[in-house]
């Protein structure tokens, strides 16, 4: 065997490796699978069964689709999926080179209709396949069954439709609910539904107190969980963002990723949150998503901005008014004795709101995961939630503080952090503040606490008709309206457009039949509101988030920065 060649065939295989990887990688985006086929599982459900030798014959290489034995060793245009077979992949490549690729043994197949499966010989097909030969020598093993596979049909598509009668048949789901649509882009996507259709059950004769039958369980599940699910994939346009994948696949998607999130977090974690997740690692729309991505921005986090100014009151918008609006609330711990003073504010948001507390504990690196000082904050959690009579749950992860911190803020309604370091009054102490860039980034609104614990009866809301404004607004009237608050507007005496804001406010608080008592306020705004919240005893303190630019706020300053240097409230800052 030439060495140089053999060396070479070893850089053929490296390179299909890398190959495979990006295939891999884009099977995840598009969902269409890259796996071959497997001969026993397609000819079990295409219910094929009679054989007939074919003989030697050259087959198209395109035409081979699946293996009788080797599935996870190859992808569907036969590159290697891994290291293993390095060796006897270059042996075969150095043999083919030196035969000028006319020297390969023919292979053996099987054929149904006009796809092939493998039997012996995979190693030749991916060499085949790298060298660009349009076909190979194979003996030919030929499957007869009802249902063939035709060039004009992509053999995944049969056996979907397979798979979906079975299922159909089984469940009795178009009879029970005609005009069903369960339709899925990839093989195996029906046995997740049966898991998660018995799972359901499962839970539901439990919270029933009576045995469910087969009927039962799946009206129940296609009625209160794929439906529901659903409407929240429908009203966010998540298909956009995942062309070839049906409402099916990314239901299925979800249940798995939101049980994955709490099995790794220890959280309940909410379908809806876990969607908003999804959303931001894989949707090219989320902002989110070229942060953690290959296109990731080199700006310093405070340059950074968040998600679109409303999508979180867009998503939550049913919940207020037929729900909770905070049913699960991130509270991010550091250990320190301060800190704890966000969790003691939010234990008083979850008595009132049957909220789940979703502690976060971050370590610098993989040791401190299970460290003492880590380990001690998590018993201090679970102490006080216990005390407090108080559903919470505490996760250590590792990473970047405020990075982890937006990430993990869309698995809750809200963010309750202490406000141990407020921004600086010098650009290049804004640039560096870390509390600043989590005001700007986060997708859900955060509730700063300076280290006072309030009851949150008497509400202040700083207004000034902008689109952030709002969404405090927003989030007042509900408070007043579930709480029971007493609600205060401050709006400034210099805000552009004055009345026009005012009528806004005004109309939005009738609406929900809810009553404020307005202040005029004057410059400057943050020592005026604190010196109002301490004459009127007011309690909270609620106001949009950054207005400007990114740039033109750690230049100048910004009312939220100054706000947040005078404040001894909590402090909600929604955008």
């Amino acid at each position: 065997m030439d060495e140089k060649s053999f060396i070479a065939a070893l850089e053929d295989f490296r390179s299909a490796r890398q190959q495979a990887a990006v295939q891999e990688l884009m099977a995840r985006l598009t969902g269409k699978s890259v796996s071959l086929l497997s001969f026993e599982e397609v000819r079990h459900k295409l219910r094929a069964s009679a054989m007939s030798e074919r003989g030697l014959r050259e087959i198209p290489l395109d035409a081979i689709v699946g293996t009788e034995s080797r599935d996870a060793d190859f992808t569907r245009t036969f590159l290697p999926r891994g290291t293993a077979s390095e060796q006897r992949w270059a042996r075969v490549k150095t043999a083919s080179t030196d035969l000028n690729a006319t020297g390969l043994a023919p292979i053996q197949v099987y054929k149904i209709g006009e796809a092939y499966f493998v039997r012996d010989g995979h190693h030749r097909v991916s060499v085949a396949r790298q060298m660009g030969a349009p076909t190979i020598s194979a003996y030919v093993t030929e499957v007869q069954t009802r249902v063939p596979l035709t060039p004009d049909v992509q053999p995944d598509e049969l056996i979907i439709k397979a798979e979906y009668a079975a299922f159909l048949e089984e469940t009795g789901l178009d009879q029970l609910r005609p005009n069903v649509d369960l339709s899925v882009s990839q093989p195996g996507q029906y046995d997740k539904l049966r898991e998660l259709i018995e799972v359901h059950g499962y839970v539901a004769e439990a919270e029933q107190g009576q045995p469910l039958g087969m009927q039962a369980a799946v009206l129940d599940w296609y009625d209160h969980s794929y439906l529901p699910i659903l409407a929240i994939i429908r009203e966010r346009g998540m298909l956009r963002d995942f062309p070839g994948r049906t409402e099916t696949d990314l239901y299925i998607w979800l249940m798995e990723h939101s049980a994955e999130l709490s099995a790794q977090l220890g959280w309940e974690v909410q379908p809806q949150n876990a969607l908003a997740d999804l959303a931001q690692r894989f949707s090219p729309r989320h902002p989110g998503f070229f942060r953690q991505g290959l296109l990731r921005l080199p700006l310093p986090a405070p340059l950074a901005d968040g998600p679109t100014v409303g999508e979180w009151r867009k998503e939550r918008l049913t919940d207020r008014y037929i729900n909770r609006l905070f049913n699960d609330v991130l509270v991010p711990l550091s250990g320190e004795r301060e800190s704890w003073a966000a969790l003691e504010q939010a234990f008083e948001i979850a008595r009132r709101e049957s909220s789940n507390l979703l502690g976060l504990h971050l370590v610098a690196d993989e040791a401190g995961l299970n460290s003492e000082s880590a380990l001690a904050v998590k018993a201090e959690f679970e102490h006080r939630c216990a005390a407090a009579g108080v559903t919470g749950k505490l996760a250590i992860e590792v990473g970047p503080i405020g990075d982890r911190i937006c990430e993990r803020a869309v698995l809750g309604d809200l963010v309750v952090v202490h406000l141990a370091h407020p921004p600086g009054q010098g650009p290049l102490e804004r640039l560096s503040s870390g509390f600043r860039a989590l005001i700007r980034r986060c997708p859900r609104p955060v509730l700063a606490v300076p280290g006072q614990i309030t009851p949150m009866e008497n509400l202040l809301l700083a207004y000034d008709g902008s689109s952030k404004a709002k969404e405090a607004l927003f989030v007042a009237t509900y408070l007043v309206g579930e709480w029971r608050s007493k609600l205060t507007i401050a709006i400034g005496a210099e805000t552009s457009d004055l009345k026009a804001a005012r009528e806004f406010a005004e109309k939005y608080l009738e609406f929900h039949e809810i009553t404020a008592t307005w202040v005029e306020i004057a410059s400057p705004v943050a020592q005026t509101l604190r010196t109002l919240a301490e004459d009127q005893k007011m309690d909270m303190l609620l106001m949009g988030g950054y207005g400007a630019r990114p740039v033109v706020e750690v230049v100048l300053g910004s009312t939220v920065d100054r706000v947040l240097r005078e404040t001894h409230l909590p402090t909600l800052i929604c955008r």
